[in-house]
């Protein structure tokens, strides 16, 4: 029978006033009696919303099943079956909005942990099993993947079990994509990134880093040598406000800052990789990325970080687990409050901010209220360091050097369907690149649905 505790089990998690000086895991996981007490909170519901909310259709009911069993190996072989990368998902896909906002559970209570049991799964599996996964028999067809992201590795991985050649080309010297320089280590650690990708390689899947499709080759000299070509490119290029004082030392793109530490080794105590270790830093946006920027200010040493978002906290789109660990470790939030101007001091820095306050207005036909300024509320902020994090858009690089490759007025490529299929012909696409900024599970649903129009256009064509 299942235990109808309305609350999840709790996972432990390192002391707020320790986390926020190093870069360890925050999240230390479930042990195996909190796995198997957490499951038997699953009801095994024969409709399944919680599958159907997944993006990519990980049979849920059966994996928690199995580990409410102990069959903890069988629940890894059944997540594998749809995901290919189970332990970055159970740390970073947003549960609450997807498979567990659908939960029954959720009702009455608190949904089951399903992130937190993917997890677990996934993190008993690679601390206990050694076996190289089974490499599939070629079919002889080859894929190129451009982008070693998740949707690029999605799609590798799904290919490659059906028995296609598949090379990845990624442009930076490391695969991985946002999972190695935008989520830092205390979220996702990269040893975990690398296990999933080796897992890939075991399965055929050769990586090519250091190649600049675009520059190096082309996607049209791709199509010269590889049946189909799927773009998962993300969507890297920064967005700034345009506002005086941006070019200042000391103001960075979120991208930039995140990267430096993250993929560059900044976080590393001696690394020599150039950044500002900044004592007041303020944070623009109000996403996981803003989030993501806060803490990690806060741990590069900075007495404060502030989060400066024009909205109101209600409609910050970053996930409220990852708000509430901001907060926990000494963010400030100052909601409402928009910049209008980074200020200089000496030698061409940063030494300030200057914002404005913000109301929201009438809903507009949406029901959504944009924020309006309120005149003459301007105030200055003593700063040293300044992280745009307001969005990203996709490289134009790709878009520029493909014959026939149509895109939209934000850059994002233009598919036809729900497959990824693109304007060219057997050229697929999906993730950020497709979508503009977006989540990991969402791009890896995009890959996995160009893994199987991919495969029908090669059979079709055969």
């Amino acid at each position: 029978m299942a235990d109808m505790s309305l609350k999840k089990n709790e996972m432990a998690l390192q002391a707020p006033q320790e986390r926020n000086k190093n870069f360890d895991e925050v999240a230390l996981g479930y042990t195996a009696e909190q796995a198997m007490a957490e499951a038997n909170r699953c009801l095994g519901c024969k409709n399944r919303p919680c599958t159907g909310k997944c993006p990519v259709s990980i049979d849920i009911p059966e994996f928690i099943r199995q580990v409410r069993d102990g069959e903890f190996e069988e629940a890894y072989r059944t997540i594998s079956r749809s995901s290919s990368l189970p332990a970055v998902c159970g740390r970073v896909c947003p549960q609450e909005n997807q498979c567990e906002g659908k939960c029954v559970r959720g009702i009455k209570g608190e949904p089951v942990a399903i992130g937190r049991l993917e997890r677990f799964v996934a993190d008993w599996h690679n601390a206990h099993c050694t076996a190289a996964a089974d490499k599939p028999q070629l079919n002889g067809h080859k894929v190129a993947v451009v982008g070693a992201g998740p949707a690029g590795l999605t799609a590798a991985g799904d290919l490659a079990r059906r028995g296609y050649a598949v090379t990845v080309f990624e442009a930076l010297h490391t695969a991985g994509g946002v999972l190695v320089y935008g989520i830092p280590e205390f979220r996702l650690p990269k040893a975990i990134v690398r296990k999933e990708i080796d897992t890939l390689k075991e399965l055929g899947v050769e990586i090519r880093t250091n190649t600049v499709v675009g520059r190096t080759n082309s996607v049209d000299e791709l199509l010269e040598s590889f049946d189909a070509v799927f773009i998962g490119t993300g969507a890297g290029l920064p967005r700034f406000m345009n506002i005086p004082g941006e070019t200042l030392c000391g103001v960075y793109s979120a991208n930039e800052f995140l990267t430096r530490i993250n993929l560059m080794k900044a976080y590393k105590e001696g690394s020599d990789t150039p950044i500002v270790r900044p004592k007041r830093a303020a944070v623009v946006g109000g996403g996981n990325v803003a989030m993501d920027a806060a803490r990690c200010a806060k741990r590069l040493g900075a007495e404060e970080v502030y989060i400066i978002y024009r909205r109101s906290e209600e409609e910050m789109p970053a996930r409220r687990e990852e708000v509430e660990h901001a907060k926990e470790e000494g963010i400030i939030f100052m909601m409402l409050n928009n910049p209008v101007e980074i200020l200089e001091g000496e030698n061409h820095t940063v030494r300030g901010i200057k914002c404005i306050k913000m109301e929201l207005g009438e809903p507009d036909a949406s029901g959504r209220r944009s924020p309006v300024e309120i005149k003459g509320s301007e105030f200055e902020l003593e700063l040293d360091c300044v992280i745009m994090a307001i969005g990203t858009s996709p490289n134009p690089l790709i878009r520029t050097t493909t014959k026939g490759l149509d895109c939209d007025r934000r850059g994002c490529i233009v598919t036809l369907d729900e497959s990824g299929k693109t304007t060219r012909d057997g050229v697929y696409a999906g993730g950020d690149a497709v979508t503009g900024a977006a989540t990991v599970i969402l791009a890896m649903g995009a890959g996995k649905a160009a893994a199987q129009a991919i495969d029908d256009y090669i059979n079709n064509k055969a």
